[in-house]
């Protein structure tokens, strides 16, 4: 916990004068970067950790003025992280982003904690923080002004943006985000590690809203961090079954420990038709169902297999949930089926901002629940090797580390 009697647990009273309110800033810090001039996106993994220009507000100018920089406490290593890692997912994104601001360096990392250090002059008024406040963010930087924002779709935005991805991000010692798109947050209720973690969460928090779950038998697709979050909200908002389906054996582990009632491993496709579903796989989730199938099935994994199995596996009429994210195209068996049996497919991304936080809020800050202590006992291990310092951050035991565990922590400037 913060030593210093800082709470964060609400936006502090606006300032009475105008203009930015700025610590003193080194000028450079400490940053996780991809840079296409340095390496390939299809012939590269990784990350490289370099020093960078420190972010500034160019005040009295610009959209600085409703912009504050955090100084990151912690930041989480999330699976869109291990996509742009291993490049399986987001190169498109970052890419576009880099060409639309003639530039070749992308900071990574959306997951953050982290405490206000400077504002800018219409922060105060308009948002009602100031330094010193504790803050987590939504990752999806939105307009305001598209047809689905103005509707109150401002998940699925048309023209956001996503920290770390198409704008700077949170693995780095400072970020400069917009006021607007941060999340006031209480360490009295909370602590720090979980609270870096609350937008992912709130991914699993959007995903089991999409349908009632109280009473319903649920069936999870791939058990990495999401997918282990679902199973305790599914969990807590009273599912009658909560089914894990994970080919790992330490995460097939952590989601019995997290309360599925089974967790069964799905066969390996064959790699001629890496779409096909797992027949036997199939047959039992009917067993363990009465020969009817779950309620709901979750697709977490992304894997084209994992959608097919999430398909066969629903009763008629009940629900799958699209939340499992890779490029490219994929196959649908049956597809006659899917339409006979009256399913109702959701793909979700994102939380809605800021409803999802709020459930977030409430789940996380209950401590009776047992949710928090399960996400810092069991999914992150009570920190431990899940835990990295940054200062001391190395590539090669980084990569050990987030093959080992569903998630990793980076302490930057926490205690």
């Amino acid at each position: 916990m913060l030593d210093d009697g800082s709470t964060g647990s609400t936006p502090s009273e606006p300032e009475t004068s105008p203009g930015p309110r700025t610590a003193s800033l080194p000028a450079t810090m400490q940053a996780l970067t991809f840079d296409r001039s340095r390496e390939e996106w299809a012939r590269s993994t990784g990350l490289v950790k370099e020093r960078v220009p420190t972010p500034t507000l160019d005040e009295p100018e610009g959209a600085d003025r409703s912009h504050v920089i955090i100084q990151v406490m912690y930041a989480g290593f999330c699976g869109s992280d291990r996509g742009i890692w291993w490049r399986k997912a987001f190169g498109d994104m970052i890419l576009g982003s880099l060409d639309e601001e003639g530039r070749d360096k992308r900071i990574v990392g959306h997951e953050m904690l982290g405490r206000i250090v400077a504002v800018g002059e219409r922060v105060g008024e308009k948002y009602g923080y100031q330094v010193g406040d504790v803050v987590s963010t939504e990752s999806h930087i939105i307009c305001g002004t598209c047809f689905q924002c103005r509707v109150g779709d401002t998940h699925v935005c048309a023209r956001d943006k996503i920290i770390g991805i198409s704008t700077d991000g949170c693995f780095a010692e400072y970020v400069k985000l917009p006021a607007k798109s941060l999340w006031p947050t209480d360490l009295t209720r909370i602590r720090p590690e979980v609270a870096a973690v609350q937008e992912p969460f709130g991914n699993a928090m959007h995903a089991c809203q999409v349908t009632e779950l109280r009473g319903k038998r649920v069936a999870v697709i791939g058990c990495g961090t999401i997918g282990l979050f679902a199973i305790l909200i599914a969990r807590g908002m009273g599912a009658s079954q909560v089914i894990g389906v994970e080919i790992d054996p330490h995460h097939a582990e952590l989601a019995r420990k997290l309360g599925a009632d089974v967790v069964l491993s799905p066969g390996l496709p064959d790699p001629a038709a890496m779409h096909k579903s797992d027949p036997a796989l199939i047959e039992r989730i009917h067993e363990l169902t009465d020969g009817t199938g779950v309620d709901v099935a979750m697709e977490m994994a992304g894997f084209n297999s994992a959608l097919n199995n999430s398909i066969k596996m629903t009763r008629r009429g009940g629900h799958v949930v699209m939340f499992g994210v890779k490029n490219g195209d994929a196959v649908i068996e049956d597809i006659h089926r899917v339409v006979m049996n009256g399913l109702q497919i959701h793909a979700v991304v994102g939380r809605r901002i800021f409803e999802t936080w709020e459930l977030v809020r409430n789940l996380l800050e209950n401590k009776g629940n047992g949710i928090q202590d399960a996400i810092w006992e069991v999914i992150l291990g009570g920190g431990g090797d899940a835990l990295v310092d940054f200062a001391t951050w190395d590539r090669d035991d980084f990569e050990r580390r987030i093959q080992q565990h569903p998630k990793v922590v980076l302490r930057i400037a926490g205690h």
